[in-house]
């Protein structure tokens, strides 16, 4: 009879813990399919000691922004239909696809963690913060991203990825603006980056 009482708590346990990470999983979905704009300050360290820091912007679906402060020289430009990687320093320009990078997971306004698109390898969650770590089985090239959030407010805080070279790089946010005005200019390539297309009024 003890035994059975023990399983019988052991099936609850687990059932309710599922339930939880499910929840916990909805939570990051909705807030990430409703997250229309974001704008920060970012610092950016690899796993072999370069860092960088810079601003980012994100106008979703599918639109981003990265600049680089100098000492580095380095602009990414996101506008829906393709990604631009320019090297300032060399005037060098690659367009990257957004299917060949796993960061296209914050930018998407159809965040569906359903193992077939998204697949979540990994969750940890304590008082402070949630991490998820995401892989895209059609897309096994890919390698997967992890997201933190800060729980209380929750909002993202960080991501991590694997570049080609695996090293692993983690971009902190700072100084975070959700859903404010970006000129659509800010996500338009030129060889002159500008960080004048913000506006301070709120939707």
């Amino acid at each position: 009879m003890k035994k059975v009482f023990l399983l019988l708590l052991c099936s609850i346990f687990f059932s309710f813990s599922a339930r939880a990470d499910n929840a916990d999983l909805r939570k990051i979905e909705d807030y990430l399919n409703n997250l229309k704009t974001l704008k920060a300050d970012f610092v950016q360290m690899a796993s072999n000691g370069v860092s960088a820091e810079g601003s980012v912007y994100i106008a979703k679906p599918s639109k981003i922004r990265m600049e680089y402060t100098a000492p580095d020289s380095l602009l990414i430009v996101g506008n829906g239909d393709y990604i631009i990687y320019n090297d300032l320093e060399l005037d060098q320009i690659t367009n990257i696809d957004y299917d060949d990078i796993p960061a296209t997971v914050i930018l998407s306004n159809k965040i569906k963690f359903d193992g077939s698109n998204l697949k979540v390898t990994d969750f940890y969650k304590d008082n402070g913060q949630t991490s998820v770590t995401v892989e895209m089985p059609k897309n096994p090239a890919v390698k997967p991203i992890t997201l933190i959030f800060d729980n209380n407010p929750f909002k993202l805080k960080q991501w991590k990825v694997i570049d080609q070279q695996n090293i692993e790089v983690t971009v902190s946010l700072f100084n975070e603006e959700n859903d404010i005005d970006l000129s659509d200019s800010l996500f338009k390539f030129d060889r002159k980056p500008s960080t004048s297309g913000s506006k301070s009024k709120r939707k």
